[in-house]
């Protein structure tokens, strides 16, 4: 299929002009917050730039209306600055415009893609579980139960790699 799901997703966020658009603005929220103090975006900041970005996000790109109904958690937050600041000390970790646009990337890639693997693991158990309660009045043989099964699983799971773009 090409491209892996968080590749996918990623290069998504990145071209999309109302994301890098949102990104600018919580960031310069941030900063005004912090009545400009740092030179950046400090690490205790990040879950409420988070939740506005969200906020800001949902309605505008179909990638976080789609995926990603609620803003990302602490665990989510704290994972992504730990990727996008793995060279910075603990006391020095400020993020400026672009360190903040990747963490923004990163950290809403991970929503999207822990999203869409929940819908997969909601849906193909189901889809087969009908798939074999059909099988089991119709009895058109193993093979084809097995078959049919795998099919939709399939299909099940090139229709939400294909909507994560």
């Amino acid at each position: 299929m090409g491209l892996s799901a968080s590749k996918r997703v990623s290069n998504s966020l990145k071209n999309s002009s109302e994301f890098n658009s949102a990104c600018d603005s919580v960031y310069n929220d941030c900063l005004s917050l912090s009545q400009h103090a740092f030179p950046g975006v400090k690490p205790y900041q990040l879950l409420s730039a988070t939740e506005r970005l969200h906020v800001s996000l949902y309605p505008t790109v179909p990638l976080i209306t789609n995926w990603v109904r609620s803003p990302p958690t602490r665990l989510q937050v704290d994972k992504a600055l730990k990727i996008v600041s793995k060279e910075k000390k603990e006391g020095e970790i400020v993020l400026g415009n672009n360190e903040f646009k990747e963490f923004a990337v990163e950290v809403f890639k991970d929503a999207v893609v822990l999203s869409a693997g929940k819908e997969l693991m909601k849906r193909v158990p189901l889809g087969a579980l009908g798939i074999a309660g059909v099988g089991a009045v119709v009895k058109p043989g193993k093979e084809l139960i097995v078959a049919a099964i795998g099919a939709y699983a399939l299909g099940v799971a090139t229709s939400v790699y294909v909507s994560l773009a």
